[in-house]
C-alpha cells in the first residue's frame, strides 16, 4: 500500500519562521488598513519566502499493514472444577478462537491458560499477572484488547486506575448468579504444642449465601484417624483444643458436613501441621555398681537440655556389713518405693547399668516394671558380668519382657561390633558412621567383654564375636525395651582406637524406646515439594506392595516403590491440586497436605463478577455471564467509539502499519520558488509606482 504525506524541513527554527510569519502578516495588515498600492502582492512575496524557509517536501511511502494483538485467558483454575465451569470455559474459548480466526485473520491470538500452582504457591488465580506477561513484547499501538473467560475469582486485580492494559477488557463470565456454598476457615492454628498436651484451633463455618445461623457438625482427624466428632455454630468462630499424641509433625485435619447449599466439599476442609515437642524427658538411670561406662551414659543423658535425668549408683548393698562411719554413707536413703511404685510411670525411660540383684527391689517392685513397660513404658537394660551370674536381673519378674535370655557365659576376647542384615537397615543403627557394609568392615575400635546371651525375641541389630547378640531392640505390649549386652561401649567414649559413634548410637536408642516417629522400623511418610510428592517408606521386610495415594477430588493412583537403600523404599508421583493427599500400604497410613491451611484459590468459591467489573469499565470493556445469552459477537471497533453492545464485544481496530519503503521529493523546486517571490515583489513595485 503506497501513501502520500506532506512534511517539513526547516532551513531555521520553527520559532524563527513564526515569528517572521507574524511580522510579515503585521505588515501586510498594515498596508491594508491604509490602502497602501501592493500590500497583497507583498504579503504574497513575503508567503513565498516563508514556504521557502519552512521546505516543505512530498513523502510517498509503502506500507505493510501489522497485526493486532489480542490476548484470550481462560481460566482453568482449581475453582473452575466446579459445576462445569471448566467445560463451559474450555468450549467458549474453542467458540471464540474459530470465530475470531473466520472472520479476521490479520488477528493475531495469544492464547493463556490459568492453572493452580501444584508447588502449593498461595497465589492464587493470578490473571492480571498472566495478561501482561502475554502481551509484554507487544507494542501498545498494536493491542486490540483481551478477553478473560473466567469464574470471576481474581486474586490479583489491581485497582481501576493503575490498570496497564490500555485497551479495551472484556469478560466472559462462567457458572451461576447467586451461588450458595459453605466453607470452613481456620483463623489461627498452633504450630508446636507440647506432647500430652492441647494444640488450639480458631475456626469458623460460614454458609455464603444460605442462612446465617444454625449448627454444623465438624470431624477432627488426626494423622488420617478419627478422633472426634463436634458440633459448632455457624457465622462465629469457635476455639477447639486437638490432643497432640506425639512427637514431630501431627496432621490435623478438619472437616465440616455437608451444608443446606454447595457447590465443592473441597473448602469444607483444613489441614494444619502442628508439631509435637516433648516439655521434658523424665529419665531414671540405675547404676548397680561404680563403672566406666555409667560415666557415659550421664554425660549423654546430662547433655541434653530436654532430658531430666535421676541417677542413683548402688555403692554397697544394705546387707553389707563394714566398719563405714555413718556420717561417710549416703546422707538419703535408696528411695525404692517413691520411684519404682508411686512416680514409676512419670518416667519416660527406665535404664539399668550394670544392676544385680542386692536386695534392694523387692519382687513386687520388677512386677510393676513389667507392667510399666506393657503399659507403654520404656527400659533400657546394659549388661555386665552380672547379668550372667546367680544376682542377674534376668532372675526376676523382667525376664517376661527381656528379648535376650543370658546363657551364663562370658566373652573376653577382642573384637569389632558389627551391624547385622537387619542393623543395616534399622533407623537405630542404619548409616552410623564407620558401620560395615556389605563387601565393606566396620572401622569402629575395638570390645573386649561380651556377655553371652540368646535371643528369645525381637530384633538383633549389632553382633560381637561368634555372632553373639550385641543390641536387641523389642516391643512388649504397648512399650519398647532394648538390650546391650556389654559394658564396653566407654571405648568408644575414649577414642580407643579410633572409637566409635557411642554417642550417636546410644542417643538413637535412647529415642526409639521413647518412640521418636523418625526412628520406627516400619514408617510410611511423603513430602510435597516443587509439584512432586514424594513417598518415603522404611521397612525391614524384602519386598513391599505399592502405595495406595487417594488424591483432594478421591481419584486413586498406584505407586511402585523402588529400593534406594537397605530398608529404605522411595516413590514419587506429580501432583495436580492443592489438598490433602491420602496414602495406604498395607497397614500403614500417611497423609501430605499441598498448599497452604486456607488458599486464596479455595477462599470464596462462588462466581462473581465484582472483582472485574470496574476493571473493564475502566478499560473500555464490559462483563457477560455466559448463562445469559452464551458466547458473544466479537467485532473490530475502531477507536473512539463503543467497544460493546447488549449481546457483542468489541476489539479495537488499531490499523497499525510497517514502512517498508519511503521516498521524499520537493513541493516546489528552488526556481519556481524565486520566480514567484521576485514576481510579487515586482507586481507590489508597480502597484506602489502608480
Amino acid at each position: 500500500m503506497s501513501v502520500a504525506s506532506l512534511s517539513f524541513a526547516p532551513h531555521l527554527p520553527w520559532s524563527l519562521i513564526w515569528l517572521l510569519a507574524a511580522l510579515a502578516a503585521a505588515i501586510t495588515l498594515l498596508g491594508l488598513i491604509r490602502r497602501a498600492r501592493g500590500s497583497l502582492w507583498r504579503g504574497l512575496g513575503f508567503a513565498a519566502v516563508l514556504l521557502a524557509l519552512a521546505n516543505p517536501f512530498i513523502v510517498h511511502q509503502t506500507r505493510q499493514p501489522l497485526n493486532d494483538v489480542m490476548a484470550l485467558v481462560v481460566d482453568q483454575s482449581q475453582s473452575m472444577d466446579i459445576g462445569g465451569r471448566k467445560e463451559a470455559a474450555l468450549a467458549a474459548a474453542a467458540s471464540l478462537s474459530a470465530s475470531l480466526k473466520a472472520r479476521y485473520p490479520h488477528l493475531e491470538i495469544r492464547k493463556v491458560t490459568l492453572r493452580t500452582a501444584p508447588n502449593g504457591d498461595d497465589n492464587g488465580t493470578e490473571l492480571f499477572h498472566a495478561l501482561d506477561s502475554a502481551l509484554a513484547s507487544v507494542p501498545p499501538a498494536r493491542i486490540a484488547g483481551a478477553i478473560a473467560i473466567t469464574d470471576g475469582e481474581i486474586s490479583d486485580a489491581p485497582a481501576p486506575a493503575k490498570l496497564r492494559l490500555k485497551a479495551p477488557l472484556q469478560v466472559l463470565i462462567t457458572g451461576r448468579k447467586n451461588e450458595a456454598d459453605r466453607k470452613l476457615s481456620v483463623l489461627s492454628a498452633a504450630r508446636f504444642a507440647i506432647v500430652g498436651h492441647h494444640a488450639q484451633i480458631e475456626l469458623r463455618i460460614d454458609d455464603f449465601g444460605g442462612p446465617e445461623a444454625g449448627v454444623a457438625r465438624l470431624r477432627v482427624r488426626v494423622d488420617g484417624k478419627e478422633r472426634a466428632t463436634r458440633t459448632v455454630p455457624v457465622g462465629r468462630t469457635t476455639t477447639i483444643r486437638i490432643p497432640i499424641h506425639h512427637e514431630g509433625e501431627n496432621v490435623v485435619e478438619l472437616i465440616a458436613e455437608k451444608g443446606p447449599a454447595e457447590l465443592t466439599l473441597e473448602n469444607n476442609r483444613a489441614v494444619i501441621p502442628i508439631t509435637g515437642v516433648r516439655d521434658r524427658l523424665h529419665v531414671l538411670l540405675v547404676s548397680g555398681e561404680p563403672n566406666a561406662g555409667e560415666r557415659v551414659w550421664r554425660s549423654l543423658l546430662k547433655a541434653d537440655p530436654a532430658v531430666e535425668l535421676v541417677h542413683f549408683t548402688i555403692l554397697r548393698p544394705p546387707t553389707k556389713v563394714d566398719n563405714t562411719p555413718a556420717d561417710q554413707l549416703s546422707l538419703i536413703a535408696f528411695p525404692v518405693d517413691e520411684l519404682f511404685n508411686r512416680k514409676l510411670n512419670s518416667f519416660d525411660l527406665v535404664i539399668f547399668d550394670r544392676y544385680h540383684l542386692r536386695g534392694l527391689l523387692p519382687p513386687a517392685y520388677f512386677e510393676n516394671i513389667v507392667h510399666y513397660v506393657e503399659n507403654g513404658g520404656a527400659l533400657l537394660v546394659s549388661s555386665g558380668p552380672e547379668f550372667a551370674s546367680d544376682a542377674s536381673i534376668y532372675r526376676t519378674a523382667l525376664a517376661s519382657i527381656l528379648p535376650a535370655r543370658p546363657t551364663g557365659t562370658i566373652i573376653t576376647e577382642k573384637f569389632r561390633p558389627e551391624l547385622t542384615a537387619l542393623g543395616q537397615a534399622h533407623p537405630v543403627t542404619a548409616g552410623l558412621a564407620g558401620a560395615n557394609a556389605p563387601g565393606k568392615p566396620a572401622t569402629w575400635g575395638s570390645w573386649f567383654r561380651l556377655i553371652g546371651a540368646d535371643t528369645v525375641s525381637g530384633e538383633t541389630l549389632m553382633t560381637g564375636p561368634q555372632n553373639r547378640p550385641l543390641l536387641v531392640l523389642d516391643h512388649v505390649g504397648k512399650g519398647r525395651v532394648a538390650e546391650l549386652l556389654s559394658d564396653q561401649s566407654w571405648l568408644w567414649a575414649r577414642g580407643f582406637e579410633g572409637g566409635g559413634p557411642v554417642a550417636e548410637l546410644l542417643r538413637r536408642v535412647a529415642h526409639w524406646l521413647m518412640k521418636e516417629p523418625e526412628l520406627s522400623a516400619e514408617r510410611l511418610t511423603a513430602t510435597i515439594r516443587g509439584g512432586t510428592i514424594t513417598v518415603h517408606r522404611h521397612t525391614l521386610a524384602k519386598a513391599t506392595p505399592p502405595v495406595l495415594l487417594t488424591e483432594p477430588d478421591g481419584k486413586e493412583r498406584t505407586l511402585t516403590l523402588h529400593q534406594v537403600g537397605p530398608g529404605t523404599w522411595h516413590a514419587s508421583a506429580a501432583i495436580r491440586q492443592l489438598g490433602l493427599y491420602r496414602l495406604k500400604n498395607g497397614k500403614l497410613t500417611a497423609v501430605a497436605a499441598a498448599g497452604p491451611l486456607n488458599p486464596k484459590e479455595m477462599a470464596d468459591v462462588r462466581a462473581t463478577a465484582h472483582i472485574l467489573a470496574p476493571l473493564a469499565q475502566k478499560s473500555g470493556g464490559s462483563v457477560h455471564w455466559l448463562i445469559d445469552g452464551g458466547v458473544p459477537q466479537v467485532r473490530m471497533v475502531a477507536p473512539g467509539h463503543a467497544f460493546f453492545g447488549r449481546h457483542w464485544i468489541g476489539l479495537r481496530a488499531n490499523h497499525a502499519y510497517r514502512v517498508t519503503h519511503a521516498e521524499q521529493k520537493p513541493l516546489l523546486p528552488a526556481w519556481a520558488v524565486l520566480l514567484v517571490v521576485l514576481s510579487a515583489l515586482l507586481i507590489a513595485w508597480q502597484r506602489e509606482g502608480r
